[in-house]
C-alpha cells in the first residue's frame, strides 16, 4: 500500500510505502494508543456517573441524614406531646387525691373516729423483701404515677371503710327508739308497779302512757317495719313496729291506724291517731319498748 504526498515547497510528489515493517509497527502502535486512551476516558466517565448514584456517596449520605433528622424531630415532638398529656393527667389525679384527703379528714371528724385509724396525712406503710430487676423506663414519671396510684387505692379503701362505719352508725341511730311517740301531750302513767285503774289492785304497767286530745298524731320513734296493725286484747287498736337489733315498739289504744303490716316507716312518721280503744279510761297512747322480747322502760329512750 502506497501513500502519495504533494508538496508545493518541493514541487514534486513523494511516495510512501506502508508495506515497510517499521511503518506498519508505528501505525499499529499509534492506533492502539488512541484506542487505549479512548477506553480509559470511557472508564473514567463511567465511574464518575456511577458515583453520583452510589449509596455511599456524600450526596446520598446527606439526603439520608436529613431524612433521619426529620424523623427524629417528628418522634421527639410526639414523645413530648405524650409526656405533656401524661403530666397533665398526673396533675389531675393529684388534685383528686387532695380532695379525697380533705373529704376523709372531714368525715373522720364528723364520725368522731380515731384519726390514727384513718390517717389521711401519712403515706401508706409498705415493705417486704425485693429482688433486683430491670431498670425502669422514665423513672421519674413512673415513680410518681406509682405513688399516686398507691395513694388513690389507699384513700379509696379508707373512705369505703369510713363510709361503712358512718352508715352503720346512722342505721343504728335510726333503728334505736328515741323520743316521744306524740308531738304534744303529757305522761299520765309511768313504767313499773302501779295501782290498776280498773281493779284497784297492784299491777305491773309495761309501758308509758301519754295523754292528749282524741285524734292527736301518734308518731314512730324509730325506723322499722310494721309487724302488727289491728285489734289486740287490752291494747285496743294497736300498731307494732320491729326496728331491728332486737328492738320492738308498740302503740296502743289508737283511734285509727294509718299504716299496714309490712309497711316501712321512718322516725317521726305519723302511724296512728290517738284514741281510747281497748282497756282505757281516756284518750292516750300506751307506748311500749321491747328489747329481745323483754319490756324495758321507755323513759330511758324518751330522754335521749
Amino acid at each position: 500500500m502506497n501513500i502519495i504526498l504533494f508538496s508545493r515547497r518541493i514541487g514534486r510528489a513523494q511516495h510512501i510505502s506502508l508495506n515497510h515493517p517499521v511503518i506498519l509497527g508505528g501505525v499499529a502502535a499509534i492506533t492502539l494508543g488512541v484506542l487505549g486512551l479512548a477506553f480509559a476516558a470511557g472508564m473514567q466517565l463511567g465511574e464518575r456517573s456511577g458515583q453520583r448514584l452510589a449509596p455511599g456517596s456524600p450526596v446520598q449520605l446527606a439526603r439520608t441524614l436529613a431524612e433521619q433528622q426529620r424523623e427524629i424531630a417528628e418522634m421527639r415532638a410526639l414523645v413530648q406531646e405524650r409526656v405533656d398529656a401524661l403530666a397533665a393527667r398526673m396533675g389531675q389525679v393529684n388534685a383528686h387525691v387532695l380532695r379525697l384527703d380533705a373529704l376523709g379528714k372531714r368525715l373522720t371528724q364528723m364520725a368522731n373516729i380515731n384519726s390514727r385509724e384513718f390517717d389521711f396525712d401519712s403515706a401508706p406503710a409498705v415493705g417486704g423483701p425485693e429482688t433486683e430487676g430491670l431498670a425502669a423506663q422514665l423513672p421519674d414519671l413512673a415513680a410518681m404515677l406509682a405513688r399516686l396510684e398507691e395513694r388513690v387505692a389507699l384513700r379509696d379503701s379508707q373512705l369505703s371503710a369510713l363510709e361503712n362505719v358512718i352508715l352503720q352508725r346512722e342505721l343504728r341511730a335510726q333503728i334505736v327508739p328515741e323520743g316521744r311517740p306524740v308531738r304534744q301531750g303529757f305522761v299520765s302513767s309511768y313504767f313499773g308497779e302501779r295501782q290498776d285503774p280498773f281493779t284497784g289492785h297492784q299491777a305491773f304497767h309495761r309501758g308509758v302512757d301519754f295523754a292528749s286530745e282524741a285524734g292527736a298524731e301518734v308518731i314512730a320513734v324509730a325506723s322499722g317495719v310494721v309487724t302488727f296493725a289491728g285489734e289486740r286484747a287490752g291494747y285496743g287498736t294497736m300498731v307494732e313496729i320491729a326496728h331491728g337489733d332486737g328492738y320492738v315498739t308498740r302503740y296502743g289504744h289508737n283511734q285509727s291506724n294509718l299504716v299496714e303490716v309490712g309497711q316501712t316507716v321512718t322516725r317521726g312518721q305519723v302511724i296512728a291517731t290517738m284514741g281510747s280503744t281497748g282497756r282505757s279510761t281516756g284518750p292516750h297512747v300506751h307506748f311500749e319498748v321491747l328489747r329481745a322480747g323483754i319490756h324495758v322502760d321507755p323513759l330511758s329512750f324518751i330522754g335521749r
